[in-house]
């Protein structure tokens, strides 16, 4: 009997896919994903097509980095 996926948390997710990886069935991973895809402050960063890109992406990754720690350091 398989365990209810909708009802584990994101830890117990990634365990169980951990200790089952050899098996065909993906559906804990695809609730883990589908789960990821939902949150609101998830920023998705996807492969650079050219050098450009890939320094434009560098750039705001780095302002992103820069707002979260002023946001840490202001709370401190």
């Amino acid at each position: 009997m398989k365990p209810n996926f909708e009802q584990m948390t994101d830890a117990e997710l990634r365990t169980y896919a951990r200790e089952h990886r050899s098996e065909e069935d993906t559906e804990a991973l695809r609730v883990l994903f589908n789960r990821r895809k939902h949150n609101p402050e998830a920023i998705l960063f996807y492969p650079p097509k050219n050098k450009q890109e890939e320094n434009e992406q560098f750039e705001l990754f780095k302002r992103i980095i820069d707002e979260k720690q002023k946001k840490v350091d202001s709370k401190n």
